[in-house]
């Protein structure tokens, strides 16, 4: 892959260089903010090498790259777009309703730090590896006493980055906030200094005390906290913030930091901080209250949402609670925020290898190999947005499964001990003594996910989804001459998979008398209709067994679904689409349950009617291969 082209061709389908605000990236998505977003071209983006998925959101316009691939192209844009200012400006931080931007704000802060919280995560899970007993009923370090002193160094290591997460969420929260990074940190080093007790001590050991000025303040150290030290970074932010306004240059840099860093200490540890650490306990303690009441219940409805908030962005939000769920967990137990989220990835993971063997497209195949394999090991925006959004049943599919295995995990109240990549390895962020729930909620996820997946694709027919795909690349390798003979000439396909006949053979014999204008009968084979053109959807009957569609080329269209069929009142029709949306040829637009119609005793055969108008010829074939063998029918209109 040519990254520096990749690069290029990102940069000139977003808009241009001038058409870009800033540009950042996540683990597996470009995130660019646009001066204007309509100036994007999504379908050339999607057609790059690289490229698994494109989406607008909260507008933001993300192109999904996968792990690993994201940092070579974001250096490449980083590169051409030279000294492009990456800072956000106001306006855009005021877009979106307020949980939105709260969300958006957590994301930011914590984004960033995720690296070090996982690696102490996967090097404790390591360490318990290493201390469990799992050889006889004796730990690693037992059987062979010389190993002990890895362990020993394992643990610390891993204990580093919970032990000054302050310090981490200090630096990141403050730069957030618009003030010093160094100072916010500053912050956090103070909240974990080691002359102060220990957070984790509380209640074990008598803290020290300041007496100032009369005021007895308790000298607690903030180890393991989320709240406390986000709090703290705000304050320091915008105390800076207004010091700087105010204090003349020729003595900001000697009080700006003194006074920022002397205030918020004091308001940290006689205010701020002994009120939200106790918030943030409580806030952990109620949750796994919730969720441990609820039970197998409340798995299930945890592990069947994550995906769709996954989608908003506001799983960001569940880092600070599980962060304070695996510091307390003494009393929590552990995360089953891990738990879900392994859950779900490994489902959205199945649902996609499933994709992979089912489909015949094989762009579709590359996405889903290496977007399928990238879900099993954690990372799921790339199998979401390339595959199982896409084409929608897998997504439901993934869903379910991911509730089912929640609901088991729920029920025998497997917990995680550290976070790691929440999938397959996600093994090591357990206790090896339940390994074995781990394993099977894993495989309960993954195997509804790929059945469901199988069952939905032969019941809704989800191979046709990949139709308008094929026929934009036909379009650009058909000769201009084969597009259109003739130079009003309108094409169409038939709606229905079955046999395809001129309308004078309808059974129906209003239709066969051309009263409602000429077109096709086709006697379907399966009951899912699909749009015959790209245009709009002008009408849907409320009984969901006609529907109109105005193409692009001008020309009017009806897609009557069964004979008297309107008597069945919209029982056995489900709709995908609306009055007014915009559709392409191929899209799948209403499923009819024809063996219901028929056993109301009505005959399923379809119609496409092109009503009476201005004199044009009208080109329909059986399929997309768009060839004479294929032609069904030629449509003479002509005006009275």
């Amino acid at each position: 892959m040519d990254y520096a082209k990749t690069a290029e061709q990102v940069i000139k389908y977003v808009g241009g260089k001038g058409n870009i605000k800033s540009v950042a990236h996540c683990a597996t998505r470009l995130r660019f903010q646009l001066r204007n977003n309509d100036l994007r071209d999504e379908e050339a983006i999607s057609g790059l090498e690289g490229v698994k998925g494109v989406f607008l959101t909260q507008s933001q316009f993300q192109i999904i790259f996968g792990s690993g691939t994201v940092n070579l192209v974001f250096a490449e844009v980083q590169k051409q777009l030279g000294t492009l200012e990456v800072k956000e400006d106001e306006r855009e931080e005021k877009e979106g309703n307020p949980l939105q931007r709260f969300i958006k704000m957590l994301s930011d802060i914590f984004v960033p730090i995720i690296p070090a919280i996982v690696a102490g995560g996967l090097l404790m899970g390591l360490n318990n590896l290493l201390t469990s007993p799992l050889l006889h009923g004796q730990s690693v370090i037992q059987t062979y006493p010389q190993w002990q002193g890895l362990a020993a160094a394992i643990n610390t290591f891993a204990s580093a980055p919970f032990t000054f997460l302050p310090v981490l969420i200090g630096f990141s929260a403050a730069k957030k906030f618009g003030g010093n990074a160094f100072l916010g940190a500053a912050m956090g080093m103070i909240m974990v200094h080691p002359d102060l007790l220990n957070a984790y001590q509380i209640g074990v050991a008598e803290p020290p005390v300041w007496n100032v000025l009369g005021f007895k303040i308790a000298a607690i150290g903030y180890q393991g906290t989320v709240l406390p030290v986000l709090a703290v970074s705000w304050i320091i932010a915008n105390i800076e913030k207004r010091l700087r306004r105010v204090t003349p240059s020729w003595l900001d840099n000697l009080t700006t930091p003194l006074l920022s860093i002397l205030i918020t200490s004091f308001l940290t540890f006689a205010f701020v901080g002994p009120v939200l650490r106790e918030a943030g306990n409580l806030l952990a303690s109620g949750i796994t209250w919730l969720y441990n009441t609820l039970g197998p219940v409340g798995g299930a409805l945890f592990g069947l949402t994550y995906a769709p908030i996954t989608m908003t962005g506001m799983h960001h939000s569940f880092i600070a609670i599980e962060t304070q769920l695996l510091a307390d967990s003494v009393h929590t137990g552990g995360s089953f925020i891990f738990t879900t989220a392994s859950m779900n990835n490994v489902a959205q993971g199945a649902a996609v290898l499933a994709v992979l063997l089912l489909t015949k497209n094989e762009r579709m195949k590359s996405i889903c190999s290496a977007s399928g394999i990238s879900a099993l090991l954690g990372i799921t925006e790339p199998a979401m947005f390339g595959v199982t959004l896409k084409l929608k049943y897998p997504f439901y599919a993934a869903i379910i499964g991911s509730g089912v295995g929640s609901a088991y995990l729920a029920w025998t109240k497997t917990l995680a001990q550290a976070l790691g990549a929440a999938g397959l390895p996600g093994f090591i962020s357990m206790k090896p003594e339940e390994y074995g729930h781990f394993a099977i909620g894993l495989v309960l996820s993954m195997g509804v996910s790929f059945l469901l997946t199988v069952i939905f694709w032969k019941k809704f027919g989800l191979d046709k989804a990949e139709r308008v795909e094929k026929k934009d690349k036909a379009d650009q390798t058909q000769p201009a001459e084969k597009q259109s003979d003739v130079p009003d000439a309108s094409v169409f396909v038939s709606p229905m998979k079955g046999r395809v006949m001129p309308v004078e053979q309808s059974a129906d014999e209003m239709f066969a008398a051309k009263m409602l204008g000429d077109g096709i009968a086709v006697d379907p084979e399966d009951g899912t209709v699909y749009a015959p053109c790209d245009g709009t959807v002008s009408l849907l009957f409320p009984t969901r067994h006609a529907i109109g569609i105005k193409a692009d080329t001008g020309v009017e269209v009806l897609i009557h679904i069964g004979i008297n069929t309107v008597q069945m009142e919209g029982e056995g029709f489900e709709a995908f689409t609306e009055q007014g949306a915009r559709v392409c040829r191929g899209d799948r637009l209403i499923c009819a349950d024809l063996d219901r119609i028929r056993a109301e005793g009505y005959n399923p055969q379809t119609m496409m009617i092109f009503p009476e108008g201005k004199d044009l010829e009208v080109t329909v074939y059986a399929n997309e291969q768009g060839d004479e063998k294929t032609m069904a029918a030629k449509v003479r209109r002509t005006q009275r």
